[in-house]
């Protein structure tokens, strides 16, 4: 089978560094501070430069090659559910929209838990913001894992494999960049 790169070194360590961090932070979150706190400052900056290497990385990795208008988003999800997605090569318009929730969500978390710890260090609305903000990443990582099970299922490739080895399936038919 013939295989194309797609994703760069520093998004597939970007991705499971993430994974890691995130992790960690929400088992440690009420017993081991300094960890919860450590794991979480890494998050914060590697949500930092995965913006910055959104802007100026590489092609697959950029946000112009993979954000897409609310509209195709939606007409997107609806040829999912007609069972007639096409294969993308990069993110599908969808995980694009996913890989954006979950920057954005994954920069609230961590500024509300710094704002905590320092700024707003005792008060209760602002743990509760970083507490609802930790409960809304892990529904978006449910529904993103369902998303990365769904397209591996219909579009027979393991995504999974595709962001230890960077490689996926060559465009063929009606597959789009």
């Amino acid at each position: 089978m013939v295989t194309v790169k797609v994703w760069d070194p520093f998004v597939r360590l970007f991705h499971w560094a993430l994974v890691v961090c995130f992790t960690v932070a929400w088992l440690s979150a009420d017993e081991w501070q300094d960890l919860h706190e450590l794991a979480g400052y890494t998050v914060a900056a590697l949500v930092v430069f995965r913006v910055i290497w959104g802007l100026f990385g590489t092609r697959y990795a950029r946000f112009s090659q993979f954000v897409r208008s609310p509209e195709k988003v939606i007409s997107y999800l609806k040829a999912i559910g007609n069972g007639q997605e096409v294969r993308h090569i990069g993110h599908n318009p969808a995980g694009g929209m996913m890989v954006l929730m979950l920057l954005g969500s994954l920069a609230l978390l961590t500024l509300s838990g710094w704002l905590g710890t320092d700024l707003f260090w005792g008060e209760d609305w602002i743990e509760e913001v970083h507490e609802l903000m930790g409960n809304l990443l892990l529904l978006l990582v449910a529904l993103h894992l369902g998303g990365v099970v769904l397209a591996s299922l219909r579009h027979r490739e393991s995504l999974v494999k595709s962001m230890v080895t960077g490689r996926k399936r060559a465009p063929s038919g009606s597959d789009q960049d």
